[in-house]
């Protein structure tokens, strides 16, 4: 183990053996070492100890034990017995680019639509300096499924969008790729990919050649055995066409690439490019109608009080908090859809933030490659800020997200607490999350039960049997001694999508009691379980069974 002193590994998915770049001397250093804990975690699938934390990062135990507490505070991770946990709040983090972006706002529903059309994997890719990240996938739900998540990073060279991407390379990009690859000839820099076997040919130049010159490309299992891709760009507006302040930039260069995955199994990847190429490139020509014709943005308001809340934190936390830690994090949060390009003033007005706090933060995240500063000294997100949490984070579900908040909610009332949607048919509830008391006597419902929906206060929650209120109260309906109450858990739009509820037997509570005591604790729990689903859902697909 390194000793305390250790410099902390580099927090910007350098390849491995490649050299970091030297630290800024206005870095801010806990705001390096809380992105490198973000990016060992992201790393290990969401999850590690905190002494697998100390060896990770090489910081000092301590020093993980505060950044931690801090990041738990932000609700960006919760501790969950031994470890530390990334917690679906961190997803604003990449929420931020990806708004900013627009692309997957203004693109996601042809992609999705070209999936369901071919029932085949379709994807949306950027470039990452000399890799790609996916910012969007819509999947087919089969024993043999893709595994790639948004955010991952893959090399170029082994994928059919790295190919496209290079047609547009420079000569020092193409010699940072050439000192990457010699440094990392296995590609163990990418936690996305199996390693590359040992003596793999490299015909990436001649790939790239043949994608400039019929403007598509593929993947013959260039990642790993029987996974296959076909892809082709997407360009933004002509120059000479620019759009509006506000649009999608472009000046006739690839935003993004769209590929259909699939496996050796359904295609050979000739039959890919004979059969489906001339649809894809259908969908494509959409996409960069819609592009081009993109209305600005509808203005939001930046995220406000966020300066308030992390002085706040530490006069109440004190040491326990790292309060520069959690100032960088809120800058990326200033960016959004109509706020996707900022200036040092921006910035700090956004979030409250003294103008020297901002500046040595985006200097900061400058030294990390997760902003890029233009020639006028806008700041722009990066790829790169998908890396902080969202690949496992990208596939979760709405029971996994409020598993956490009903076991807190058990633990304060006493009580059995539980998440239900309904069934397809609308006449029956499932129980997808449970949390049970810790007591002799309890409800014991198991996830998978089905119960009638007239009947519960779930399924009263979930078809609109509410009371003026906005809850729903069973009293020994189901079953003699069953008492419920139970309260929706809505989606963005304001839909019910599952219910919540706190269930016990009719003698310990009764159903004034269950209003005044539980319910108040129930809504809050509610609440938060929505704000989770809130962030998790907007860009993604979150299950809810």
């Amino acid at each position: 183990m390194p000793p305390p002193s250790a410099t902390p590994a580099p927090a910007t998915e350098e390849p491995s053996g490649a050299a970091p770049a030297a630290v800024p001397a206005e870095a801010v250093t806990p705001l390096i070492r809380g992105v490198a804990v973000l990016h060992r975690l992201t790393e290990a699938g969401g999850a590690l100890s905190p002494s697998a934390l100390e060896r990770a990062t090489g910081l000092a135990r301590s020093t993980i034990d505060r950044i931690t507490a801090t990041l738990a505070r932000m609700g960006y991770v919760r501790l969950d017995g031994r470890d530390v946990v990334l917690a679906p709040r961190l997803m604003e983090l990449g929420n931020a680019y990806l708004a900013a972006l627009r692309l997957p706002a203004l693109l996601a529903g042809r992609a999705d639509a070209l999936a369901d059309e071919l029932d085949e994997s379709v994807s949306l890719a950027v470039a990452d300096r000399d890799g790609i990240r996916f910012i969007h996938q819509a999947t087919r739900r089969r024993a043999m499924s893709l595994s790639f998540r948004i955010g991952d990073l893959l090399p170029a060279e082994r994928t059919a969008p790295g190919a496209l991407f290079a047609t547009e390379w420079t000569e020092a990009e193409w010699r940072r790729r050439r000192e990457r690859r010699a440094a990392d000839p296995q590609d163990r820099g990418f936690p996305a990919v199996p390693p590359r076997p040992p003596l793999a040919p490299d015909d990436f130049e001649e790939r790239t050649a043949r994608a400039a010159r019929e403007d598509c490309a593929t993947d013959d299992q260039l990642i790993e055995p029987g996974l296959i891709a076909l892809s082709v760009p997407v360009r933004g507006p002509e120059a000479g066409q620019e759009p509006e302040a506000g649009q999608v930039p472009g000046a006739g260069g690839i935003v993004c690439v769209a590929s259909v995955v699939s496996h050796t199994s359904r295609h050979t990847v000739e039959h890919l490019r004979t059969t489906l190429l001339p649809r894809l490139r259908e969908t494509v020509a959409a996409m960069e109608r819609d592009l081009a014709a993109a209305p600005p943005p509808a203005p939001s308001e930046p995220p406000a009080g966020l300066a308030t809340w992390t002085a706040a934190s530490k006069q109440e936390l004190g040491r326990e908090f790292v309060e520069s830690l959690a100032r960088g994090l809120t800058v990326l949060t200033a960016f959004d859809a109509d706020r996707p390009a900022l200036t040092l003033a921006e910035v700090a007005k956004a979030t409250g933030l003294p103008r020297a706090t901002a500046r040595r933060a985006l200097i900061t995240y400058e030294h990390l490659g997760l902003v890029a500063a233009g020639p006028d000294r806008r700041f722009t997100l990066t790829p790169r800020v998908l890396s902080l949490g969202f690949p496992p984070l990208s596939r979760t579900s709405l029971p996994r997200i409020a598993q956490p908040h009903l076991e807190d909610l058990a633990a304060r009332v006493h009580e059995s607490a539980s998440l239900a949607v309904l069934t397809p048919s609308g006449d029956e509830i499932q129980y997808t999350a449970r949390a049970a008391a810790g007591r002799i006597m309890s409800v014991d419902l198991t996830v998978g039960t089905r119960l009638p929906a007239h009947a519960t206060a779930l399924g009263r929650a979930l078809t609109g049997a509410l009371t003026e209120d906005g809850y729903a109260l069973v009293d020994e309906e189901l079953e003699e001694g069953l008492r419920a109450v139970a309260v929706p858990v809505r989606d963005r739009s304001g839909r019910p999508v599952a219910a919540a509820n706190v269930a016990l037997h009719a003698a310990r509570r009764t159903r004034e009691e269950c209003v005044t005591e539980l319910l108040p604790a129930l809504r809050r729990t509610a609440a938060a379980i929505e704000a989770d689903y809130h962030v998790a859902a907007r860009f993604t697909r979150v299950a809810l069974v």
